[in-house]
């Protein structure tokens, strides 16, 4: 029986497969170069003289944009077209970098066309966020050059594409610094984030082929329709089951910031060196790469998004549960074991998620849909920060019991809306609770 509504590609099967590892590419290129300047946020803030809450807000700048723009990107695609937004962001990130770069070599001292070093950081760093908002157009990208029985595959891609920026970004990056941590902060990560940028530009230029045929677009484009905060919230919240699935993603979002945000001290407590902490973040993003990349892609065709997504919840509750015991009785290796389970269920949840966006979604609504997806997880980021670390003040293990009831809250909600819930597999999510 014919169901595939949402994907009529202008792109055959074999070209299908070749946009989608190039898409992949061109994203994993470009967050690596962010997976590089992350790291060195709370260093270069020092050198330039930022606040506690400077820094803060410094950190949340970058997801703010995300929030903002996401939408809009990706409302804008479904008019003009995949293709010419992600060439656009790859370029514009690219840029920001480059500045990035130059701002640091500039110094801390004076004021550059009027403004001061750390209000130009601002500047580059919302402007790096502008630009990285295009993720939601990626993923309407591979909605387009995938059937329904594909969508949670192709998802992930995505996830593994973060998972080894992530991983191999910081690696990357430690080339260009110095081991004095006496030394003033280098502009050469920034230029080297900048040059992936530049590549994966490059890459999307010439090699990515246009994805949404003329016919599937949508004629106009309203000033109203562009606002990702106007008609495009007051058209979800007409749609409860779109609703409750962007309310559990931010939800699933919120309490792995939390746990991302608040892990170094976690395990400074536990009496973690810098390179000891350094490893344990690199296995966050090694799990992340390999689950979403290897685990969750073959099990999501054999057992559909929502199961996918239930266990992905649980999982990541019984993790964090266990991280925030390691931190209460001290346990390094209670660490090591639940940390995991934490991550490889948010490996399984996101994804899901995203799928079950698209597969809920018009034809016409996919870019702006899954825009409203990438606001949800960015405004989750740009939270996850201001709740755990007041916790964290209070309990080493709070903050992640605090996520661990949050999980259980979103599992409750979204079992509420599982019957209802269109699945790859054929099959309503009916069975989930069960």
């Amino acid at each position: 029986m014919p169901t595939e509504t949402l994907t009529d590609s202008p792109l055959d099967k074999k070209s299908s497969r070749s946009a989608l590892v190039l898409v992949f590419l061109t994203v994993f290129i470009d967050l690596l170069g962010f997976g590089i300047v992350l790291p060195l946020l709370p260093r270069y803030a020092e050198h330039f003289q930022a606040t506690g809450l400077q820094l803060s807000m410094l950190s949340a700048s970058f997801s703010a944009m995300q929030f903002l723009f996401s939408p809009l990107w990706g409302r804008l695609s479904d008019r003009i077209g995949r293709r010419p937004v992600l060439i656009f962001g790859l370029a514009s990130t690219a840029f920001f970098y480059l500045l990035f770069g130059l701002v640091t070599q500039w110094g801390v001292h004076g004021t550059i066309l009027g403004l001061s070093p750390l209000m130009w950081l601002f500047i580059t760093r919302s402007g790096a966020g502008i630009s990285g908002a295009t993720i939601s157009t990626a993923q309407a990208y591979i909605a387009d050059c995938t059937g329904k029985a594909e969508r949670g595959k192709g998802m992930a891609l995505i996830g593994a594409a973060f998972g080894m920026g992530f991983t191999f970004g910081p690696l990357l990056g430690a080339m260009f610094v110095s081991s004095d941590p006496q030394s003033t902060p280098t502009p050469l990560p920034a230029f080297a984030a900048a040059s992936l940028s530049f590549m994966a530009f490059l890459a999307a230029l010439f090699l990515l082929p246009e994805s949404l045929p003329a016919a599937d677009r949508i004629n106009h484009l309203e000033t109203t329709e562009i606002s990702p905060l106007s008609q495009r919230l007051t058209a979800v919240l007409a749609q409860p089951v779109i609703l409750i699935l962007l309310l559990t993603s931010f939800i699933a979002t919120f309490a792995f910031s939390i746990f991302e945000t608040t892990l170094s001290l976690l395990t400074k407590q536990l009496g973690y060196s810098d390179r000891g902490n350094f490893f344990v973040f690199a296995i966050v993003g090694i799990t992340l790469t390999l689950a979403q990349g290897l685990l969750v892609r073959r099990l999501l065709p054999r057992v559909g998004e929502v199961r996918m997504a239930v266990a992905g919840i649980v999982l990541m509750g019984l993790g964090l549960a266990g991280v925030a015991l390691s931190g209460l009785i001290s346990q390094q290796t209670l660490l090591w074991i639940a940390m995991p389970v934490a991550v490889i269920g948010f490996a399984a949840t996101t994804p899901s998620l995203q799928s079950l966006l698209s597969l809920s979604a018009s034809k016409t609504e996919q870019g702006g849909t899954l825009g409203l997806g990438q606001s949800a997880s960015a405004l989750a980021r740009i939270c996850g920060p201001f709740l755990g670390f007041p916790l964290i003040e209070m309990n080493i293990s709070s903050p992640y019991f605090a996520s661990t009831l949050l999980l259980t809250l979103s599992l409750f909600i979204f079992l509420l809306i599982a019957s209802r819930l269109p699945d790859s597999t054929g099959e309503r999510g009916a069975h989930a609770g069960h």
